[in-house]
């Protein structure tokens, strides 16, 4: 049978009865680019203002310009350990401090921060994927940790964009170790490991317990593990794109001058409906979501409103594409430390973020219903849970602490805050009526 032919039937068969719709075959081939159509139900979706030839796309030239405040920014590398701290580690984020994470959200001319990657902290890549990685300035990333999910070939990818694009994705030991079994897994003479069009980059000595937060590093830092890449589009692991990269570019950033998008949540606009959310479908302890939601009102976040500039305060993460400006990439600084200081759930602190920056930071939020016709959702190979997700009360984590308590991340949500948070009271949330 020709290659055609096979298509062809595969295409029959995908497109068959429903009862071949959940077979292990099908789900191969779906990861290796076969399948027409998606093995979830169709989510909602609408028309893309997509350019129609990713060869006739100019790419502008690089400007590297500073922020109209920001100018400079760097980094530090070296963890300083506080006195009398119990956790000697280094930490990957760093021992941050209440003072220090104020003082990070004073935009001045030059700033240096913690931004992850803190010497003895873990997180590394090796020789083989820096060297293959520092040729890289346009990139596709994404990241599979914990066997979560399993690689999914992108489709409708140009010529031009398989030559201009890196397609990198990061895996730790045991993902790796699954992806090694798969088929179209091969090792190249160079040492690089691939699968298909997906440039594997193992993630040693991942900084976290929570396989959850390890994955927020190459998802929001992509600048920082990336250093060469000019732009990228950020993927979740258990997605397919069915667009090129290079239209995406063109439509989310280059027409109307962004350097950053991301698109709005299907259901939610306010950070405490999506908080409230969380706790329901136990996605992380409910106390400690909790505590984090009163430090963010008792710092002045509000219920989303229609009359704000921005269209929610809450993303759908799935996606994001950026320009590796300096304002930028301080935004993904900030954002990340707040992940690593309290909750994985970077869902929540995307908001807060864009709060304290307020004018300073310009982005594109477009419409849910477009990032639904940009890609394919597939499930997730198993359930992910973790014990500190089932969580009722903080007395249970505290009594259950080497089961339960994180030992390199959340850090914040343990230590004492400046000001009483007892008199705080989280707004009343009204669930949509969808979710």
């Amino acid at each position: 049978m020709s290659i055609i032919g096979f298509a062809l039937s595969m295409k029959f068969l995908s497109d068959g009865p429903g009862c071949l719709k959940g077979s292990r075959m099908l789900g191969i081939l779906d990861r290796i680019g076969f399948l027409s159509v998606p093995l979830l139900p169709p989510q909602h979706s609408c028309l893309v203002p997509l350019a129609d030839d990713p060869d006739s796309i100019v790419i502008p030239e690089m400007k590297i310009s500073g922020h109209e405040v920001v100018q400079h920014l760097s980094y530090n590398e070296t963890d300083e350990t506080p006195i009398n701290d119990g956790n000697s580690l280094s930490l990957f984020g760093g021992h941050q401090n209440w003072k220090q994470r104020e003082a990070n959200f004073k935009l001045n001319t030059t700033m240096k921060m913690q931004c992850g990657f803190m010497k003895g902290g873990g997180g590394e890549m090796e020789d083989v994927d820096i060297e293959y990685a520092s040729k890289c300035q346009f990139v596709v990333a994404s990241a599979i940790f914990d066997g979560y999910d399993s690689p999914h070939q992108p489709f409708n990818i140009s010529v031009r964009s398989k030559k201009l694009f890196c397609f990198l994705m990061v895996v730790d030991e045991k993902s790796l170790e699954l992806m090694k079994k798969n088929e179209s897994y091969v090792k190249d003479n160079e040492g690089g490991r691939w699968i298909g069009i997906w440039r594997l980059i193992p993630f040693n000595n991942p900084p976290y317990d929570e396989p959850r937060r390890n994955g927020k590093v190459p998802k929001i830092l992509t600048h920082r593990l990336f250093p060469q890449a000019q732009y990228s589009i950020w993927i979740d692991g258990k997605m397919k794109l069915v667009a090129d990269p290079l239209l995406l570019l063109e439509r989310y950033l280059w027409r109307e001058g962004h350097t950053f998008a991301i698109a709005s949540h299907k259901y939610h606009r306010s950070i405490y409906e999506e908080a409230d959310g969380i706790k329901r479908r136990k996605r992380y302890a409910r106390p400690l979501i909790d505590q984090h939601m009163k430090i963010y009102n008792y710092e002045g976040m509000k219920v989303w409103n229609p009359t704000q500039k921005t269209k929610s305060d809450v993303p759908e993460g799935a996606i994001i594409i950026r320009e590796h400006t300096i304002m930028s990439n301080l935004f993904s600084c900030l954002w990340f430390n707040e992940v690593d200081f309290f909750t994985p759930r970077d869902q929540l602190s995307f908001g807060y973020v864009v709060y304290r920056l307020g004018s300073a930071f310009k982005f594109f939020m477009f419409p849910n219903c477009e990032f639904n016709s940009l890609f394919v959702l597939n499930k997730h190979t198993r359930e992910h849970s973790s014990r500190v997700e089932w969580a009722k009360t903080l007395d249970e984590i505290k009594q259950r602490q080497t089961e339960m308590k994180e030992t390199r991340g959340g850090l914040g949500l343990w230590s004492p805050y400046p000001q009483s948070l007892d008199s705080v009271q989280l707004p009343v949330v009204q669930r949509s009526p969808f979710h």
